[in-house]
């Protein structure tokens, strides 16, 4: 067990130091000095996206994996890991007990990680086949985009310290909020479905050696999470002039468009940091900032393929819960942007 824990520790400081600590350091520079991180992945510099193709949809799709492959590596390689190489009275007895403590540490060992929602699925996966509940693993999950430090200095920078602080705000509610009512909601009936659901993804029996069951428990869980997550990528990438058809001055702060932007936010994916340029972007060309800060708080934390991705994980009702809570979030930030006046 001690061989087991010095790879995956190395694993996880190594290779978030590599994906996330070190690049984030020095875009905090460029941030500081251009007010700046990039352009729009939504759009670019136009007011509007492509027109739904499948040049739309690769176009998007290859934008997106050059941004967060070497997160979703990690992602699965620490997912894995977590059913592997520790020991599973650990996290039964840190992350598995169903009161608040176990939600607070989800979310602060979300904070470190700084991944995006699908990067951070496998994960969750498998810290829910290790045995922690579904409150710690729902604050883990959300808490690594929303209350990703890095991103909260790009807001500041880029669109300004009030956005950052209602990020924070609102953030902290959204996570440990949404990981209490997890852990609330649970049923006897609901457990036994996941406990079914999860037994799908078949675990490999333990054997002599740890490190032979890590790589096969690997293999399965990029088997099974790659190819549908590709295809929702793809659907999303084409369907984006769907989702957002346009940005200018009539898009306003009405009640209707920030709830259109909080449940199109809500389904779409972007990688880390993703939704600074865009609301940057949306700023620029006239959007109110009431829609604005609706996707600052529903891009980051869920999307149509992480939801498929930890589909197995959690019952139907918990994630559609936690959906519902994502967008109500989204509309509570935009009327808060437009009673402050941002």
């Amino acid at each position: 067990m001690t061989a087991g824990w010095v790879v995956f520790l190395l694993i996880a400081i190594l290779g978030l130091l590599y994906v996330k600590w070190t690049p984030y350091w020095y875009k905090a520079f460029v941030a500081a000095s251009t007010h700046s991180i990039g352009t729009s992945i939504l759009m670019g510099s136009a007011a509007s996206p492509p027109a739904p193709s499948w040049n739309a949809a690769a176009a998007y799709a290859w934008t997106y994996g050059k941004a967060i492959w070497q997160a979703m590596v990690l992602g699965l390689l620490l997912g894995s890991a977590v059913q592997a190489l520790l020991p599973s009275q650990w996290i039964l007895r840190w992350l598995g007990r169903t009161g608040a403590g176990s939600v607070f540490r989800g979310a602060g060992l979300a904070v470190p990680g700084m991944m995006c929602t699908c990067c951070a699925a496998p994960v969750v996966v498998g810290l829910r086949k290790a045995g922690a509940s579904a409150g710690a693993t729902i604050a883990f999950w959300l808490g690594n985009s929303v209350l990703n430090p890095a991103t909260l200095v790009f807001i500041g920078f880029v669109l300004g310290w009030r956005w950052s602080a209602l990020r924070l705000l609102l953030g902290v509610v959204a996570v440990l909020g949404l990981g209490l009512l997890g852990n609330w909601m649970r049923t006897p009936e609901e457990e036994k479905a996941a406990e079914r659901q999860l037994a799908d993804i078949r675990p490999v029996p333990p054997g002599p050696n740890p490190f032979a069951r890590w790589l096969a428990i690997l293999a399965r869980l990029a088997v099974r999470l790659i190819p549908e997550y590709i295809v929702l990528v793809l659907l999303l990438g084409a369907a984006r002039a769907w989702l957002f058809p346009h940005a200018g001055p009539e898009i306003g702060n009405d009640l209707i468009w920030i709830l259109t932007f909080a449940i199109a936010g809500t389904l779409f994916v972007i990688p880390t940091a993703g939704e600074v340029p865009i609301i940057q972007a949306m700023l620029s060309l006239g959007v109110g900032v009431g829609p604005a800060a609706v996707l600052l708080m529903v891009l980051p934390p869920i999307s149509v393929p992480s939801l498929a991705m930890v589909g197995r994980a959690f019952s139907p009702r918990l994630l559609a819960a936690v959906t519902v809570g994502i967008v109500a979030i989204g509309v509570v930030g935009g009327m808060a942007a437009v009673t402050l006046r941002f």
